[in-house]
C-alpha cells in the first residue's frame, strides 16, 4: 500500500504586535511520519524582515507610487495586501478603474512582499508581468494581495490578485522579479 503524500504547507494570518514593528505568522507544516503515511503537525513562527510602517513609508515617500494612494493593509512572510482607493484621476470613461491601477497595485504589492523576506534595502526589480483582467471595478476601492511562490537565487516568482471589497475577483497577475547581482545577494 502506498503512503499518502504529505499535505501542503498552510499559511494563516498572524497577529500584529502592539507596536506594529513586526508581524508573526503561524505556519503549519506537515511531514511524513513512518511508512503508514501518518502526519505530524508542528507550528513555526516567522517574523517579516520589515515592518508594516516601514513599507507604508516607502509608499508615502517614493514619488513613483505616491500618487496612487496605496495603503499597506497587511503583511506576512512573503505576502503583502494593499488597499487601493478609487481616484477620479485614474478613471476611464464610465467610472471604470483604469487597468494601469491594477497593474501598478500588483507590481507594488509583489515588490513589498519580497521586502518582507529580504528587507527594505533589497534591489529586486520586475522582469516580467502577465495580467488577466477578469471583471471591471466601477468607482470603487479594491485590495491587491501578492504572494511569493518561489524565492530563488536569481529570480523571484509570485502571483497577485486584485479583488473588490465584496471579494469579487477583478484581476490575476503572475510576476517574475530578478534579484540584483545574479548570485542571489
Amino acid at each position: 500500500m502506498l503512503a499518502a503524500a504529505p499535505k501542503p504547507i498552510h499559511h494563516t494570518d498572524g497577529d500584529t504586535e502592539k507596536d506594529n514593528s513586526s508581524v508573526r505568522v503561524s505556519v503549519v507544516k506537515f511531514s511524513r511520519r513512518g511508512v503508514d503515511g501518518m502526519s505530524q503537525q508542528s507550528k513555526v513562527s516567522r517574523k517579516t524582515a520589515v515592518s508594516k510602517p516601514e513599507l507604508q513609508r516607502l509608499l508615502t515617500d517614493l514619488p513613483f507610487v505616491r500618487n496612487y494612494g496605496l495603503r499597506v493593509h497587511s503583511i506576512s512572510h512573503g505576502e503583502c495586501v494593499l488597499s487601493v482607493p478609487f481616484q477620479q484621476a485614474f478613471e476611464r470613461p464610465g467610472g471604470i478603474v483604469s487597468g494601469l491601477v491594477f497593474m501598478a497595485a500588483a507590481d507594488v504589492a509583489m515588490w513589498l512582499a519580497i521586502k518582507t523576506l529580504l528587507g527594505s534595502d533589497d534591489g529586486c526589480v520586475t522582469a516580467e508581468m502577465k495580467t488577466s483582467f477578469l471583471a471591471a471595478a466601477k468607482e470603487q476601492d479594491f485590495r491587491c494581495r501578492a504572494k511569493i511562490l518561489k524565492l530563488g537565487k536569481r529570480l523571484v516568482y509570485g502571483v497577485a490578485e486584485c479583488v473588490s471589497l465584496d471579494r469579487k475577483l477583478l484581476t490575476h497577475h503572475t510576476l517574475t522579479y530578478i534579484r540584483p547581482g545574479g548570485d542571489g545577494r
